[in-house]
């Protein structure tokens, strides 16, 4: 792996794909903004998950639940009890740190000063509704998608009289007060959840279960991510959480080491007998015989933004030669912010300029494309590649005879004549390959 997390971050400031939170006042620890390219490569993630298991599903409904939740929903869910950290304190730097992040639990990672005893800290974000602060308005933001799509399975039931097995689908905020250690994008204040609640006969979920690992490994690999690179760990049973019977993670090999990037969990029917007891409303599925019963679930939890950062480590590539390092992101097309660059050989001369623009227009109006006329074709060129634009068209002198332009391929660096007439119909068959 070329990549290492220094360059990366070097390269997503630099290009525009990331940039950290509130910089100019100094910043705010593990927070970040995403610049023009980041919110394209975060975008095009999106919609190839919700066009795979949404889409490409006839079973699985979608639902855009909020971000505040009435309390109750976290106190029957067990998030206020059970959902807990334990951080340690360094007595000397006063930094807290996460107990289960540290390696050695005998001194401050930081400045080796001594470590207090274990507490107990619920990572939820507390608020408050209204123009008062009182326990009464106190709300949380979610730490999760999962509720809104367990307090809303009633509504799918009456509304769309689903078979089981279905699924309940939501992309969406989720944010936790966390406790980090750096690591770039990889856990942070806010973060964007892509998950799935899958409701099943109890009876089905280990079959289920393995069915769902390979659809997330298969979904995550087709993407362009090493098998080898991967990995599943199952959760110690002390390790799991107060609603699983099981969960396993997917694993990455990132350069600081084998982490969570997707998980995997089977919540059995805890979250719709809470809340069933708690509100009052009966949460239960009747199926074809007049039976009526509480569905189990298998969750698949994918982090958007761990997928964005794996995909540009599982990208970048460094080539050396003549001129120096090209440095390219190889970016699955579908993928890639930009699909194809415009180039008009010579930016002044207005003949070339024309007809480049012409084809920038038509080609717009059903790709991603950009505008690239500074410096020469060759610096050009290793912009775009480094920031993962497939396909670039030059325009010079011979398409104003030909009608022809000049499509250069990004990682094979070949070259090849195409009439613009054909260009649209060419790029369209090179996205199709892809999906």
């Amino acid at each position: 792996m070329d990549a290492t997390l220094d360059k990366l971050v070097s390269l997503c400031k630099r290009r525009g794909f990331v940039f950290p939170g509130s910089e100019i006042y100094g910043g705010l620890a593990n927070t970040w903004d995403y610049g023009p390219l980041g919110v394209e490569l975060k975008n095009n993630l999106r919609q190839n998950w919700w066009h795979r298991f949404v889409h490409q599903n006839n079973n699985i409904y979608g639902l855009d639940g909020g971000i505040i939740l009435n309390p109750k929903i976290w106190e029957a869910s067990g998030h206020t009890k059970d959902f807990i950290d334990v951080l340690v304190e360094c007595k000397k730097c006063h930094k807290r740190f996460r107990l289960d992040f540290l390696k050695d639990t005998s001194k401050c990672p930081e400045c080796s000063g001594q470590l207090t005893e274990p507490r107990k800290f619920v990572p939820m974000f507390k608020t408050f509704i209204g123009a008062t602060e009182s326990t009464a308005t106190k709300a949380y933001l979610r730490p999760e998608t999962a509720q809104a799509i367990f307090v809303n399975f009633k509504n799918i039931i009456d509304s769309f009289h689903p078979k089981i097995p279905f699924g309940i689908a939501q992309v969406g905020k989720s944010f936790r007060n966390e406790i980090t250690l750096g690591n770039f994008i990889f856990r942070s204040l806010e973060f964007e959840q892509m998950e799935l609640e899958y409701f099943i006969e109890s009876k089905m979920w280990e079959s289920e279960f393995e069915q769902w690992q390979a659809m997330m490994t298969d979904w995550i690999t087709g993407l362009g991510v090493k098998k080898t690179n991967l990995r599943w760990r199952r959760h110690d049973q002390n390790e799991l959480s107060h609603y699983s019977k099981r969960t396993e993670d997917l694993e990455y090999r990132f350069p600081f080491g084998f982490k969570e990037l997707y998980g995997l969990a089977y919540r059995t029917d805890y979250d719709l007998r809470q809340h069933s007891i708690a509100s009052g409303e009966e949460l239960l599925y009747q199926d074809s015989k007049g039976d009526k019963f509480y569905p189990h679930v298998i969750e698949p939890s994918f982090g958007l933004e761990r997928t964005f950062l794996v995909i540009l480590f599982e990208s970048y590539r460094e080539e050396k030669g003549k001129e120096g390092t090209r440095v390219i992101l190889s970016l699955p097309p579908i993928l890639a912010p930009f699909k194809i660059a415009i180039f008009p050989l010579l930016p002044n001369k207005d003949e070339l300029v024309s007809s480049a623009r012409k084809i920038f227009t038509d080609l717009k109006r059903n790709f991603s494309v950009t505008w690239d006329d500074i410096g020469n074709i060759g610096k050009r060129y290793r912009r775009q590649d480094e920031i993962g634009t497939p396909w670039c068209v030059t325009v010079d002198f011979d398409t104003l005879q030909d009608k022809s332009v000049t499509v250069r391929d990004r990682d094979t660096m070949k070259q090849t004549r195409i009439a613009v007439s054909k260009l649209e119909n060419y790029f369209k068959n090179q996205l199709a390959d892809e999906k």
